[in-house]
């Protein structure tokens, strides 16, 4: 609790200290604990390709890039949003930036928050001069905007990225566990149809891994958000993640018991995409390799987000993180070949996915 006689200038620091001490927890937690979801998934092991025997195509001549916000990327993968603020995390981005500019792809940061609050860590998320020519999505916590953060905020977490879009994240149940937790969401919606109507770039609504339904999806497409993530359940669970940092008993108790809690990823992709053919749509949540980012583009997906891998494999080396890009995009590729489709529009347009009863 702050002391009430605390000056502006103290409080803020103390909050900045606050933000950045939970993000390094956070980081350590995700790499060192198992996170994970364990009896909610993806729901992406419910659907099957089916097998092209003779796909009449040269593999070598298979198409992965597509086009997200008017960019084209050279495939459907997006590094997601994961970490920012600590000298790790400042290492992990800029490896992730520079895999981002090598192949093409897009790129989200983590919660801008703590260098708003700690200007001195601001570097972690200064990553434009290594990716330059990367599409990049600033971050920041949709609840802030409930919290003393308006516009301006908005407007420093962009200009620090040099970024093409801003991800609003949307996290309930990780406030609702975190000790000390932002859980005033009330009037929000209308705060951000304020943000998406003022800032000249995209803004993009994602969940942190317990997803978006199609009902939330049209209230915030509704309100201007020009992109969906639905970070669905079935991969990191953050209420495990702010149970396992908690340091009282209700808290890690409510991590314990809302740890599977969620919409699976796969039902966020289908039921948003039949009710909004047409937006700008991110699956993210549980995707481990290029068999599940296929699947999740043949349901309806234009990006596919992927985090622990690539954070694990940053916190390795570039190297590493090279290896893995490379074989997610020969994973895409073999999807292709093995469903007879010679690129993306294609694998969305064939009835090559079915679901198992």
């Amino acid at each position: 609790m702050l002391n009430p006689l605390m000056s502006r200038a103290d409080e803020t620091q103390s909050n900045a200290n606050e933000t950045q001490s939970r993000k390094a927890d956070h980081l350590k937690v995700c790499l060192e604990d198992d996170v994970q979801f364990r009896e909610t998934t993806s729901g992406l092991e419910a659907y099957h390709f089916t097998h092209t025997c003779l796909p009449e195509l040269n593999r070598d001549e298979i198409d992965i890039s597509t086009t997200f916000l008017n960019r084209s990327l050279a495939a459907p993968i997006l590094i997601s949003s994961m970490t920012g603020g600590t000298e790790l995390a400042k290492t992990i981005n800029y490896r992730l930036a520079a895999i981002a500019q090598q192949y093409n792809l897009a790129m989200g940061v983590g919660s801008q928050r703590v260098a708003i609050e700690n200007p001195s860590v601001a570097d972690s998320f200064q990553i434009r001069a290594i990716a330059p020519d990367a599409l990049l999505f600033a971050n920041l916590g949709a609840v802030q905007l409930n919290y003393r953060y308006g516009i301006d905020e908005c407007f420093k977490a962009v200009e620090l990225l040099e970024a093409d879009a801003l991800i609003l994240h949307l996290n309930p149940l990780q406030e609702a566990v975190q000790t000390g937790g932002d859980t005033n969401f009330r009037g929000l919606l209308d705060k951000i149809a304020i943000v998406c109507d003022v800032l000249p770039i995209p803004v993009i609504a994602k969940e942190v891994g317990n997803g978006i339904s199609a009902v939330m999806a049209d209230k915030l497409i509704s309100a201007g958000v020009a992109a969906i993530d639905v970070a669905g359940a079935g991969g990191t669970s953050w209420a495990k993640v702010e149970g396992g940092r908690a340091q009282d008993s209700k808290q890690r108790r409510l991590g314990a018991t809302f740890a599977d809690w969620g919409i699976p990823t796969a039902d966020c992709i289908t039921e948003l995409r039949h009710t909004n053919p047409s937006i700008p749509l991110i699956a993210s949540g549980g995707l481990r390799n290029g068999l599940d980012i296929a699947k999740a583009i043949a349901l309806g997906a234009d990006l596919a987000g992927l985090a622990l891998p690539l954070l694990q494999a940053a916190n390795e080396s570039e190297d590493a993180l090279h290896t893995l890009v490379e074989i997610l995009k020969a994973e895409i590729t073999t999807v292709l070949f093995c469903t007879g489709t010679a690129n993306l529009t294609q694998l969305k347009q064939s009835d090559a996915l079915t679901k198992r009863m």
